[in-house]
């Protein structure tokens, strides 16, 4: 498929051309969702929109209504076998100033993508991750949002080429928070454990998957801060998000003079988790 059969829509109309003014441009004043296609089908809708509106409840923007949004995503996913959805919600406007109009409707900036041509290995084998250089600031009013404000993360990817699958991303206190661009569990002693989010990070509806998924299957998850020596400390390391699910992590390498490295294998927790998750 070509790349223009995977098309652009702005508030409804099929364009790229978007106001110079969006406060989404100047400001980072929005939100974002990166969703799945199968057959179709933009995958677990319900739960992208849910988290879309307590974003928007939350930094006070106007919500379009969820027939538009779930429109909108059918028709961008249609005729697609398997590709990736970008949703851009922005507080829209023109006004210059941080100062935001008052009662304007959000903007709607919708985008196809080719599905990421990810090696089937790394759901079977594992990743190798390293430990970022890039703190992530705390801000709690922001923590757990999928907001526009990424350049923590574009600073973070790049320290690293081809030689890693994903970088580990700590606040500026030394908490293990996330991935660059997915959510980490860890497994100790058969407990489930992935970090504390009330201070940065973004809570991933995979990550909630999983949890839920864990608890249906009677095991312990804990939601708690996790420094590096206990990461490293763990049975078993893996990362998820809408578009990976789940990839075990076989390596983390850490930004010491040494270059010190902790192997991890493939653990059966993991495995059972990426069956229950694979199959929803």
């Amino acid at each position: 498929m070509s790349e223009s059969e995977y098309i652009s829509l702005v508030n409804g109309v099929r364009t790229v051309v978007v106001d110079v003014g969006n406060r989404g441009l100047h400001y980072g004043d929005g939100l974002f969702e990166t969703i799945a296609v199968r057959h179709g089908l933009p995958r677990h809708w319900d739960l992208h929109l849910r988290r879309l509106q307590r974003g928007c409840e939350r930094l006070g923007i106007p919500a379009p209504a969820a027939d538009v949004l779930a429109g909108e995503a059918r028709q961008v996913s249609a005729g697609h076998e398997r590709a990736v959805v970008k949703l851009i919600l922005t507080r829209g406007g023109i006004r210059r100033g941080y100062r935001a109009e008052d009662s304007v409707a959000a903007d709607r900036l919708w985008r196809a993508y080719p599905w990421p041509d990810y090696p089937s290995h790394h759901g079977l084998d594992g990743v190798a991750v390293r430990i970022c250089r890039t703190p992530l600031a705390r801000q709690p009013r922001l923590a757990g949002l999928k907001h526009l404000n990424r350049l923590e993360q574009v600073l973070a990817r790049a320290e690293w080429q081809q030689e890693y699958e994903e970088g580990l991303m700590l606040d500026t206190e030394g908490n293990v928070i996330e991935g660059v661009s997915s959510n980490l569990f860890a497994v100790k002693q058969g407990v489930l454990i992935t970090p504390l989010l009330d201070q940065c990070g973004v809570e991933g509806i995979t990550r909630d998957r999983v949890m839920e998924a864990a608890h249906r299957l009677g095991w312990s998850v804990r939601v708690q801060p996790l420094r590096v020596d206990e990461l490293l400390a763990s049975d078993e390391i893996f990362l998820t998000s809408a578009l990976i699910g789940i990839w075990p992590v076989k390596r983390v390498d850490l930004e010491t003079p040494d270059r010190s490295t902790r192997a991890f294998t493939v653990g059966a927790c993991t495995r059972r988790l990426q069956e229950q998750v694979n199959r929803d």
